[in-house]
């Protein structure tokens, strides 16, 4: 049940530790064969287990009101994606937040978001110990996605029982080859302990609503990918990106606009293959609109978009793309010529096939 009274009054009578837990999964799951080129044995079972520490906002931050008191968390999970030989095993480590979707006193049903770092122990080599057959992971270090539905039933202040679907995705975006990544679908049951409580008494203010706003957006991001070769050097990637956007229910941002990126890989293999002599760079880049939404939490914004390529480079792909990643707002305000300054860090991939990972830098007018 919501408390009414002052911020900072709250804050200093809630319990040391209130609404800290502690979360813990048994998984089970399939490897997906996601594109035609997933030539690996599929494991008949995938196993695995998560930890992950947890903190149940009570609204001192105006937009933990707003996304309705989130839980936000450090997890750490292992799979054993069933033959060692080949895959290897997991360990990843990621940042995570859960949004509650329905509410009840003993139920509540969950999405949970999670991205991080991933290292794997199996990947693609010629030398010792040789792995030629695991063409979906090209280096040990790789990006872990974790996505998370959760039923759970609340037995008390401490414990809850716990079981959901999840997907995770791995791979070093393209940094090196090959990568087609690994994706894998399971379910899993698990428990959460809360030392002191799993309710912490929440924080209600009469919050005014955020205009919505129209800005004017600008992100410049470089990415690496290596050749088509196995091995082969890194080339790297200019992305330009200009979109308005407008803020809706005082937590999201929905834009669009365009995409601009420029591949020296491209360029490369052109001039060595001798196509298009003289007009290497011209069919070296690619442009798109593009469209999506930004999920914003606090300075934290979750970016999903899509893209359709309105120019392709000498090397046609699909011409869909989507990119999922986040801002970090370093500046955030209401006035001024400059009302933002972020970070971005994305992953582009196409359908499931992952492109390149970009960072960046951009400005919100």
């Amino acid at each position: 049940m919501a408390t009414m009274m002052p911020a900072s009054l709250l804050a200093q009578e809630m319990p040391t530790w209130s609404g800290f837990g502690v979360e813990t999964n048994l998984i089970t799951g399939k490897v997906i064969k996601h594109e035609h080129k997933f030539t690996l044995p599929i494991p008949a079972l995938t196993t695995g287990f998560e930890m992950n520490f947890v903190l149940k906002t009570n609204g001192e931050k105006a937009w933990q009101q707003r996304r309705n008191y989130p839980t936000i968390g450090i997890g750490a999970a292992y799979i054993n994606y069933g033959i060692d030989s080949v895959y290897g095993r997991c360990l990843g480590l990621y940042p995570n937040i859960t949004l509650p979707l329905i509410s009840g006193k003993k139920l509540q049903w969950t999405i949970r978001l999670g991205d991080g770092i991933g290292y794997v122990t199996k990947h693609y080599q010629r030398t010792n110990y040789v792995d030629t057959i695991n063409v979906a992971i090209g280096s040990h270090i790789n990006d872990f996605a974790f996505f998370v539905t959760d039923l759970r039933y609340h037995f008390n202040n401490h414990w809850d029982l716990q079981a959901g679907a999840n997907i995770t995705h791995i791979s070093d975006a393209s940094y090196h080859k090959p990568n087609l990544g690994i994706n894998m679908t399971g379910i899993h049951l698990g428990l959460r302990y809360f030392p002191v409580t799993s309710r912490p008494a929440q924080i209600e203010r009469q919050l005014t609503p955020l205009r919505n706003r129209w800005l004017i957006q600008v992100r410049a991001s470089m990415a690496y990918i290596s050749s088509y070769t196995p091995g082969g050097p890194l080339y790297p990637v200019y992305i330009a990106s200009g979109y308005a956007s407008r803020r809706w229910w005082s937590k999201n941002k929905v834009f669009a606009g365009l995409d601009y990126a420029y591949y020296q890989s491209i360029y490369s293999w052109l001039r060595n293959n001798e196509k298009y002599p003289g007009q290497e760079k011209q069919h070296s880049y690619k442009s798109a609109v593009i469209a999506g939404n930004e999920f914003l939490i606090g300075r934290v914004g979750v970016v999903f978009q899509l893209g359709y390529y309105l120019q392709q480079s000498a090397i046609p792909v699909s011409p869909v793309y989507e990119k999922i990643g986040g801002h970090y707002y370093v500046v955030q305000k209401e006035h001024g010529p400059i009302k933002e300054l972020f970070l971005s860090a994305f992953l582009k991939s196409h359908e499931t096939v992952a492109e390149l990972g970009e960072v960046g830098v951009g400005f919100g007018f």
